[in-house]
């Protein structure tokens, strides 16, 4: 069995990659190069310069040097708990600042029209992808996509961002009720839990949502915009939760078309869970295999059609970045991202 895991993922010469450690041991910092050791004092040495997020599953010690070193090369750090949920994250300092950009995002919260046409499309985009992935099975699923197109009607009259929180519940709940409609037998779906996932598809969307998460928030601290201020989830203490919003737009892009191929390509079977205390988890396998495909679908590149040029579709989370501070300061009206291709 092997105890260390790291999957390196290039995304060209001259770009950075992330790494993901599965077993348990030691980060620590030798000069200026990064070293893991195992429990049984294996060493094993990981190119600093090319490093842009580590991915912590296993319990692993570090100390201050050595997040002094992530720091100065600003790598992220995110830590995930033995059940493979997102714990939290290690940031470095932050370089790309803006007041005038931080006072309009926070002065867009606070108006209550400007945070609901915000928060509106954010759940529109959400929405469109839903409805393309059902359309994708559409000899299976045309009451769904009924059902969801007359839900998505009421979003333009949405008066409270409760209102439309409540629309995309109900989406949601329409939406993974159909999973049983085109995914294998072995992984239908009754609904949707979350702490803890009881069944084999709950558990992949949770790993799904928990590499999205902290996607989107590495993309977010490329950029301007203050994480912790958002517009469709309330603002609170210990989470980022402009990166739940901007995620809603992604999981039925990248999360869920992802899951579905895994499964009905037999990539992902019943025998890549383990169970325990009334979890259904990934087993390292299972994970190890999510991640491989989950990086080369965030290196798939499409033609944009605005920019004239190929764009990866991690690329694609910092260009919705980028249009969010557009429209808070004023220079151009947010448009959520809708799939052309």
């Amino acid at each position: 069995m092997c105890l260390l895991f790291f999957l390196f993922c290039s995304r060209g010469v001259s770009e950075l990659q992330d790494f993901y450690v599965f077993s348990n041991g030691q980060l620590k910092r030798q000069d200026n190069t990064i070293y893991f050791i195992d429990g049984e004092g294996k060493k094993k040495s990981l190119p600093v310069d090319k490093v842009e997020n580590l991915h912590l599953f296993g319990e692993t010690q570090f100390n201050s040097s050595f997040l002094n070193l992530l720091n100065q090369y600003d790598i992220n750090l995110h830590i995930y708990n033995y059940y493979g949920f997102y714990a939290g994250s290690y940031v470095p300092r932050e370089k790309k600042v803006s007041g005038f950009v931080l006072v309009k995002q926070a002065e867009h919260y606070l108006k209550e029209e400007k945070r609901l046409d915000i928060a509106r499309s954010f759940i529109e985009s959400a929405s469109f992808h839903i409805l393309r992935n059902l359309k994708s099975h559409k000899e299976k699923t045309s009451d769904t996509i009924r059902m969801i197109t007359e839900e998505r009607k009421k979003l333009e009259n949405a008066n409270s961002v409760q209102e439309i929180m409540g629309i995309e519940g109900r989406i949601r709940n329409c939406y993974y009720q159909s999973f049983s409609q085109f995914l294998r037998p072995e992984f239908s779906m009754e609904k949707r839990e979350k702490r803890p996932p009881t069944s084999p598809i709950n558990a992949l969307l949770s790993f799904g949502n928990s590499l999205m998460y902290t996607t989107v928030l590495t993309e977010i601290y490329k950029t301007q915009l203050n994480p912790t201020i958002s517009y469709l989830h309330e603002p609170s203490v210990k989470r980022f939760s402009l990166s739940l919003d901007i995620a809603e737009i992604f999981k039925p892009l990248i999360v869920e078309p992802l899951i579905f191929s895994l499964i009905n390509n037999r990539r992902i079977t019943p025998k890549q869970f383990s169970y325990e205390h009334g979890f259904c988890l990934l087993n390292e396998e299972g994970r190890k295999r999510f991640i491989e495909s989950w990086e080369k679908k965030m290196q798939t590149s499409i033609k944009h059609r605005k920019l004239k040029r190929q764009v990866t579709y991690r690329y694609l989370i910092r260009l919705e970045c980028y249009k969010l501070i557009k429209h808070v300061i004023g220079d151009e009206k947010y448009k959520p991202l809708k799939a052309w291709w």
